[in-house]
């Protein structure tokens, strides 16, 4: 009895590894490879508070989908700042397109009025003061102080001339344009508001399944800061590491059949790429069954038909058809 026991036992410790290796066999015939799916993050370009998140880890989204609202207040003050801004400067434009009105019209005539009433008595005083002097009644002194006030009160009444004919002229083509150029960049400005109002929804750049979100509702988001990573769902495709000495056997847009392990799914893929790997990929662990001194080459796979790689986890292992 315990021979057969002992025999039985040596046929356990025998087969049992036999079969795991025959099992092993099926599962890595031909090359491994990897499930690769490009990768999507999605940023606000505004700092904003999340007010709130629209999807969950491992949902799949659309091209456009909202995913998250940010609350931002100061794009309404900026708004607000930006339509006065806009007031005041077609305000300006208008002034200067119109001219002087009839009443500051009046206004300087009454000024150079004033200025001229003002010319003709200190000529007359300078006149009455200039005999005075000449006869030696008053000194120089006098005499200079009431001449100054003559050459005062002809230059005002001349300023006040030029300031007429200005007005009565209207304004110069150079400020009615200077004039527009303000109010077009008032536009510009309450546009740039406008537009920055639509960067507090947050929406999918493509159809894609979200792997990760990386703040909660409440948390402020800071522009470029990475709030939701994803895998794009048209993005998938398959790489292998071939060897130098079999990569001949395969050429651009070749067919091929990818095998996806513990399934029934066969993929039928074309050749996309094919690329030589960095030379210090050859020594490492990455692969330990080449020979050194072979380079190696990584071929990049495409699905014919993306709706076969529907489901498939990215870094997934897969098996190509040997050649």
């Amino acid at each position: 009895m315990k021979k057969k026991i002992f025999v039985y036992a040596i046929l356990v410790v025998v087969v049992l590894p036999a079969c795991r290796q025959g099992n092993t066999a099926v599962l890595n015939t031909g090359y491994q490879g990897k499930v690769k799916q490009e990768t999507i993050a999605v940023a606000p370009k505004l700092a904003g508070r999340i007010q709130d998140i629209f999807v969950k880890e491992g949902q799949a989204v659309k091209a456009g989908d909202t995913l998250a609202f940010l609350d931002i207040p100061e794009l309404g003050t900026r708004l607000q700042q930006a339509s006065g801004a806009i007031e005041t400067a077609e305000g300006q434009l208008g002034l200067a397109i119109n001219g002087a009105s009839d009443e500051q019209l009046l206004q300087v005539q009454g000024q150079v009025d004033a200025a001229m009433a003002q010319l003709n008595f200190a000529n007359e005083t300078n006149r009455r003061m200039k005999n005075m002097f000449d006869d030696s009644l008053i000194s120089a002194q006098q005499y200079d102080e009431v001449h100054s006030k003559w050459l005062a009160a002809k230059a005002q009444l001349e300023t006040l001339q030029a300031k007429k004919a200005e007005l009565e002229k209207g304004t110069r083509p150079e400020t009615i344009q200077a004039a527009r150029g303000q109010v077009e960049r008032a536009v510009g400005a309450k546009n740039e508001v406008i537009q920055a109002q639509k960067e507090i929804y947050l929406t999918a750049p493509a159809d894609m399944v979200i792997e990760s979100i990386t703040l909660k509702k409440g948390e402020l988001a800071l522009p470029g800061y990475t709030l939701f990573t994803g895998y794009q769902m048209a993005g998938t495709s398959f790489r292998f590491t071939i060897p130098e000495s079999k990569i001949n056997n395969y050429q651009v847009n070749q067919s091929l059949l990818v095998k996806v392990p513990f399934t029934p799914k066969i993929i039928n893929v074309t050749v996309a790429s094919i690329k030589q790997l960095p030379r210090y990929a050859e020594n490492t662990s990455t692969a330990p069954n080449y020979q050194l001194g072979e380079g190696l080459f990584e071929l990049k796979l495409i699905p014919v038909n993306p709706g076969q790689a529907e489901g498939l986890f990215a870094n997934a292992t897969v098996l190509l058809e040997e050649k």
